[in-house]
């Protein structure tokens, strides 16, 4: 059965399309904001970088599981039905965050905001396939503009509210409202088109053959697992490793994405002048050269150049993917996109964001000077019997007692348990020099920790770059790239 909406007159494709691009606005300031949020998360919750990284997982991982749920369905459910869901979905997941009293209040709320998330990929990727079918790589990166597009807004509301004296996380949050009742608005009572495979008589068969099948589409989604850590996993860490540091992480955030922003916008004559396989092996070298400058970057303007050499390397990837699999295998249909964006926001969420969170924990923990950290938690150990009588404070205290006894019996500090302690003691609320001296000494630790977690990302662009230029010599030895009707069998 086919939507209701894909039969008769639609709407304009500008229409659709604008509409479209907004509803992405709203899924990437949810990524911005739940990132710009995540330093003050540590503080008011006392959790750690891998804590952190399931949150940030969960906005990731999320999407992945409603795309695979999703995306077959979206020939017959209709684009329309996903973008209702989706709707729901923001309203819900922002709603459950605001007020959260804890970690899991926290991880189940990004989960649903992800969901949300990815419906709106689910529904847009082939909406934006079926308006502009002569030139889906060049429109995709049009569409996805407003990914990074998005995440300059949100950041920069983030910042100005922080400017304005409104601290506020949950403040914050709300910003994820404001574009997602603007797509409620825009586009939950129009008529859609009929996906490409519906109007090209692909049955649901042959669409789970071209992807499940074919070696190409196979390699595609190992590609795009590494792709999207290379992008995804390092941009959800910048602005807390970068705030660790003494820098506004969340303005190199928003200058990364908002020169992201402009080249997507612009891709038109790169594409057609390159070709989709030359992009992505350019792509994997300057991503992996601006990644592993950015992980020695101490200083403002180095975290900035470095930045933006990461920013050009990593900003074609993700829509370039999906162009490429839409134009070469186009008979996977709404599946393909809807597997390539699973594959790749699933690895992120599942594997990434938490590994590097581990690793951030580790090398952080390496940087703490035993002498100076037991001191402070001596000093924290007294909050409670002095008359503080907060939560905050009784919690820091009793949690710096136990490290005091670990370290007593072992000589050593615990690992991840004596940052989450230090953070507990910066919360705590108590006016004491072991506060400041606490903040002293995690965060140069946990600015480290970070941009070693950086490094250890690069080799994935070197596997990108012989994965790329392998595809690029095929295309070359077949006269070049070239774009596949979807009557055509796949081919590598």
């Amino acid at each position: 059965m086919i939507d209701s909406t894909a039969v008769g007159s639609v709407d304009s494709p500008r229409r659709l399309f604008f509409g479209a691009c907004v509803s992405l606005v709203a899924t990437s300031v949810a990524f911005a904001t739940v990132g710009a949020v995540m330093f003050s998360l540590k503080e008011t919750f006392g959790i750690n970088n891998a804590q952190v990284g399931w949150i940030g997982g969960a906005a990731l991982w999320g999407f992945a599981v409603t795309q695979l749920v999703f995306s077959p369905l979206c020939d017959t459910l209709g684009m329309r039905f996903l973008l209702r869901l989706a709707f729901l979905c923001h309203v819900a997941g922002t709603l459950i965050m605001i007020f959260a009293m804890g970690f899991w209040s926290l991880f189940v709320g990004a989960l649903i905001i992800a969901m949300g998330n990815g419906l709106v990929e689910a529904a847009c990727n082939p909406l934006v396939a079926a308006l502009y079918p002569q030139d889906k790589t060049v429109k995709l990166n049009q569409f996805h503009v407003w990914f990074p597009g998005g995440i300059v807004i949100g950041g920069l509301a983030a910042y100005g509210l922080d400017q304005l004296g409104i601290t506020s996380w949950q403040v914050k949050l709300l910003l994820i409202l404001v574009p997602t009742l603007l797509y409620g608005v825009l586009l939950l009572g129009r008529r859609f088109p009929a996906t490409e495979g519906v109007q090209s008589g692909v049955s649901m068969g042959q669409m789970f053959h071209a992807t499940l099948l074919s070696p190409l589409m196979i390699l595609m989604l190992v590609a795009m697992a590494l792709t999207a850590s290379v992008e995804l996993g390092p941009n959800r860490w910048v602005p807390a490793v970068l705030e660790a540091g003494g820098m506004a992480g969340i303005l190199v955030l928003v200058w990364i994405n908002g020169l992201m922003a402009i080249m997507r916008y612009f891709s038109g004559p790169l594409v057609h002048r390159i070709s989709p396989t030359g992009i992505l092996l350019i792509s994997s070298v300057l991503a992996g050269v601006g990644l592993y400058w950015l992980s020695y970057a101490e200083s403002g303007s180095a975290a900035v150049l470095a930045a933006t050499v990461f920013a050009i390397g990593v900003c074609y990837f993700w829509p370039t993917m999906l162009g490429f699999v839409s134009e070469r295998i186009p008979r996977s249909g709404a599946l393909g996109l809807g597997l390539m964006g699973a594959v790749g926001m699933a690895t992120v969420g599942l594997v990434t964001a938490p590994w590097m969170g581990r690793i951030a924990d580790q090398h952080a923990h390496e940087q703490l000077p035993m002498e100076a950290t037991v001191s402070i938690m001596e000093s924290a150990a007294d909050f409670a019997p002095a008359g503080t009588i907060s939560a905050d404070a009784i919690v820091a205290a009793e949690s710096a007692q136990a490290i005091l006894a670990v370290y007593r019996d072992t000589g050593a500090l615990p690992e991840g348990e004596t940052a989450r302690t230090l953070r507990a003691i910066i919360s705590s609320g108590v006016e004491s020099e072991a506060v400041d001296r606490a903040s002293g000494v995690l965060s140069p630790a946990d600015n480290y920790g970070g941009r070693i977690s950086f490094r250890r990302v690069v080799p994935l662009c070197g596997i990108l770059f012989v994965v790329f230029g392998a595809l690029m010599i095929t295309d070359r030895r077949r006269g070049g790239y070239r774009v596949k009707r979807i009557t055509e069998t796949n081919t590598a």
